[in-house]
């Protein structure tokens, strides 16, 4: 099997953040988002994998490389207009081949893995199968309608869910997929719909289902990537590198902190992540707080918070729900403050 994973989107529900990087760049538990579904990928033997881009190539070209650091091998395919995830998939025909293959959306973060699901595909070889998630609000989702254990049909954002059984982000399919795509044409909203694709195999056949109760978010807005910052860093292996330095630093609970960060006169309560060559001065750091590489705080108190590379905070008493930028400069911040930054940003508060 290949893999194709969805790099393209312009990512307007995450403005700031989007207006200078990839929305799959955005990092979780100091992780960009599209490394979860590259890493799920290989771990489930998918190494042949081709990274769907459009506006933000360069930028997604230059954060992933060849695919070697992932033991994979990469190929970019160019999607020039974000026409929907079926059309997604279309551009790829060619790299696929005679070949199933898993699509994977590279906003989207399933915990757990993907092992089983691909084990069951290659064992069973249908036309297609999907992972199912009970959701509160299916409304906003593709939904399944299902008999008994069986899929009848998706139906795309339905005002009357038939279930509250959320289509997401993982799909696997034979290669009929892209004569169904073929046929297709473009939904209200002038996107070739995946709903569609997977209701046209269905008429040729069989699509499987798998149900999950995995946590799962598609990380599209502020609020979804805080939940998944902190889900990721509850399961997160912490450690400390050798090479960092901590004084007079009293560390409660998880903590992973990288090569070269010094901490003096911190207080850290797991978990909480803080990136390699961080510089942390008489601050106190989480629950539920990622730090980024190269940032510096100062007298800075701060919880359930995203901090990109290269930010520098100073005496900054109280931020909660807050993600900042990378290279952004955050000065004075009142207790209670919640900042949305985006990218060399500058906040500074009265004296």
């Amino acid at each position: 099997m290949k893999g194709v994973v969805l790099a393209g989107g312009k990512g307007s529900r995450l403005r700031p953040f989007t207006y200078s990087g990839a929305k799959q760049l955005v990092p979780i538990a100091n992780t960009p988002v599209l490394h979860f579904p590259v890493r799920q990928l290989v771990d489930a033997g998918i190494t042949e994998i081709a990274l769907v881009v459009g506006d933000t190539e360069n930028q997604i070209r230059e954060a992933m490389g060849d695919g070697s650091a992932f033991g994979a091998r990469f190929t970019y395919v160019r999607q020039e207009s974000p026409l929907g995830i079926a059309h997604g998939a279309l551009v790829c025909r060619e790299f696929v081949g005679a070949e199933s293959f898993v699509l994977y959306l590279g906003d989207n973060v399933l915990q757990g893995g993907i092992e089983a699901f691909v084990e069951r595909f290659g064992a069973e070889a249908p036309l297609a199968s999907v992972i199912l998630r009970e959701v509160t609000d299916p409304r906003a989702f593709g939904v399944a309608e299902m008999r008994g254990e069986r899929l009848e049909r998706v139906v795309e954002k339905p005002d009357t869910p038939p279930s509250n059984l959320a289509v997401i982000g993982v799909y696997a399919f034979s290669p009929a997929v892209f004569e169904v795509i073929a046929r297709q044409t473009p939904s209200a909203r002038g996107e070739l719909e995946i709903a569609d694709a997977i209701n046209g195999l269905l008429a040729l056949g069989t699509v499987t289902v798998t149900e999950t109760d995995a946590f799962w978010i598609d990380t599209g807005k502020m609020e979804d990537i805080l939940a998944a910052n902190r889900v990721m860093l509850d399961a997160l292996p912490m450690g400390c590198a050798p090479s960092a330095v901590l004084s007079h630093t009293a560390i409660r609970g998880a903590v992973e902190i990288g090569p070269g960060a010094v901490l003096e006169g911190c207080t850290v309560r797991g978990p909480v992540s803080i990136g390699a060559g961080a510089l942390l001065t008489n601050s106190v750091i989480g629950p539920h707080v990622s730090i980024g590489p190269g940032c510096e705080l100062r007298s800075v108190t701060i919880e359930n918070s995203i901090v990109m590379e290269r930010t520098v905070i100073e005496r900054s008493p109280g931020i909660r729900h807050s993600m900042i930028g990378r290279y952004a400069f955050v000065s004075g911040a009142p207790n209670g403050a919640r900042l949305t930054l985006g990218d060399h940003s500058r906040f500074e508060a009265n004296s």
